[in-house]
C-alpha cells in the first residue's frame, strides 16, 4: 500500500513537472506511457456489465446504410467518412480522434464501443451522444456496427457518404452561385469581393 501510494506521488510530480515544461497544448502527440495510462483507464471506466453487452443490432445492408449516413452527418466532422480521425477537427484536439479502423478501437468489445458513444468520454473532445435510457439507444448500437465495418468501407460508400457531411452557410452559398454560373445565369457580386485576404 505504502509503495502505491509512493508510485502515485512519484508519478504526480513527473506529470507536474513535464506539464510545467511542455503545458497544454491540443498540437502535442501523447506519449507512449500516456496512451497506454488513458486507454487502461478509459477500460476501467466501462462497467463490466456494459463492456460485456452483446449488439442487438443485426448487421443488415439496411443498417449498415442507416448508420454510414448517421456517421457521415455525426461523426465525420471528427473522425472523417473514412474513420480515420484525419480531419481538421480530429486533428486539433487532444488526445487526436483515433483512426477507428486500426486495432486499438478494433478490439474493443460491443459494448465498450457503445459506451463511448453513447456517454463519450471525460477530458477529450469525444461528446456522448446517446439521449434517454442506454436500453432504448439503438442509434449507438448501429455506429457500433458501423465502425465493425471501416477497415473494408468501400470508395462508393466513401462518395456516397459525402452527400450527407454537414455543410456551413458559406459553402452552400458558393454551391449556389458554381450552379448559377454553370447554368449560365448571372452571379451577383459580394460586398466583400473585391476585399482579399
Amino acid at each position: 500500500m505504502i509503495v502505491i501510494g509512493f508510485g502515485m506521488v512519484l508519478g504526480s510530480l513527473w506529470a507536474g513537472a513535464w506539464f510545467v515544461r511542455h503545458g497544454f497544448s491540443a498540437k502535442d502527440e501523447p506519449s507512449v506511457l500516456e496512451l497506454k495510462l488513458a486507454r487502461y483507464l478509459r477500460h476501467l471506466a466501462v462497467p463490466r456489465q456494459q463492456r460485456e453487452a452483446k449488439n442487438p443490432i443485426p448487421a443488415t445492408p439496411e443498417i449498415l446504410t442507416e448508420a454510414r449516413e448517421h456517421f457521415a452527418d455525426h461523426c465525420a466532422v471528427c473522425h472523417g467518412n473514412d474513420g480515420s480521425g484525419k480531419t481538421d477537427i480530429g486533428q486539433g484536439v487532444y488526445p487526436k480522434a483515433p483512426d477507428l479502423r486500426q486495432e486499438e478501437t478494433q478490439l474493443l468489445s460491443d459494448g465498450e464501443l457503445f459506451y463511448i458513444i453513447h456517454n463519450g468520454i471525460r477530458f477529450t473532445a469525444m461528446p456522448g451522444w446517446g439521449t434517454g435510457r442506454p436500453e432504448d439507444d439503438r442509434d449507438s448500437w448501429k455506429l457500433v456496427r458501423f465502425i465493425r465495418h471501416l477497415p473494408v468501407i468501400t470508395e462508393q460508400e466513401l462518395e456516397e457518404m459525402k452527400r450527407f457531411n454537414p455543410v456551413s452557410q458559406r459553402e452552400r452559398e458558393r454551391q449556389e452561385e458554381e450552379d448559377r454560373f454553370l447554368r449560365g445565369e448571372p452571379i451577383p457580386l459580394h460586398p466583400e469581393a473585391g476585399h482579399m485576404h
